[in-house]
């Protein structure tokens, strides 16, 4: 595994340049930008700026992974959930060009005054056109485990099966509701077939990490474990911490 970092919220006030000596520094390996941060990496670039933008992650010790997206599928309003496709497959294009590997997006709720079988059908079919466009570029649709009910493991497990298609997988979130009698192995069960990323967060909370890491560690996970934390004040001296903590619980 490779620890990394989501842009959301330590990084976001810092331009690429910036993202890349300090995670460098902090010896940090990889990174998924956060759409709308100061990073500025937006599909509104265009090919001179995307160029400049693969060749500087090149450059450096950084992986550049993933975009993350805010697109969703659960709309009702086919007007809206058309417009967040095609939001989509810009943002694929864009990872194609710059060569990150996923593009994620997220459900984020369950529509009132509709069933939840036919949102789970919605959310798969939005899932499924990206997950064929992204199969075209070489990009993956990662969905992150994501939005008050949506994020249930069991409603993230039924929107894969829905969706299916081998470029669709889940993004781990390290949320409360993976926990069940105080372990996530029953839900890290379910997901683990369609695991293509993992976000982790405040790894000196009560979630259980340790459990987590051997989890990943076991199943042959090989892929990126990305920080996603609240803004820090000190954020050279919370990245310090933060390796330290994640070397430990990687530890066999």
């Amino acid at each position: 595994m490779q620890l990394g970092m989501v842009t959301y919220n330590v990084a976001k006030d810092w331009d690429i340049e910036t993202i890349i000596q300090k995670l460098e520094a902090a010896r940090f390996e990889c990174v998924e930008l956060r759409t709308t941060h100061r990073h500025g990496v937006e599909p509104s670039l265009g090919r001179p700026e995307r160029d400049k933008v693969r060749e500087r992650f090149a450059r450096s010790k950084i992986r550049l992974v993933s975009l993350g997206s805010v697109c969703e599928f659960h709309s009702p309003n086919d007007a809206a959930w058309k417009q967040n496709i095609e939001e989509c497959k810009r943002f694929i294009e864009l990872a194609h060009d710059i060569g990150a590997f996923g593009v994620k997006v997220r459900p984020n709720a369950f529509p009132e005054g509709v069933s939840r079988e036919a949102t789970i059908k919605r959310i798969a079919q939005g899932l499924r056109e990206c997950g064929q466009y992204g199969a075209r570029f070489g990009v993956e649709i990662w969905l992150e485990v994501h939005g008050r009910v949506t994020q249930e493991p069991p409603n993230i497990a039924a929107i894969i099966k829905e969706a299916n298609h081998p470029s669709v997988g889940v993004c781990w979130n390290s949320n409360a509701t993976d926990v069940v009698d105080g372990s996530v192995k029953p839900s890290f069960d379910l997901l683990r077939p369609h695991l293509m990323s993992c976000h982790i967060n405040e790894l000196s909370s009560s979630y259980p990490w340790r459990e987590l890491f051997t989890l990943l560690r076991k199943s042959g996970y090989q892929r990126w474990t990305l920080c996603e934390c609240q803004e820090s004040k000190e954020p050279e001296r919370f990245m310090g911490y933060y390796r330290a903590l994640w070397t430990e619980l990687n530890r066999a």
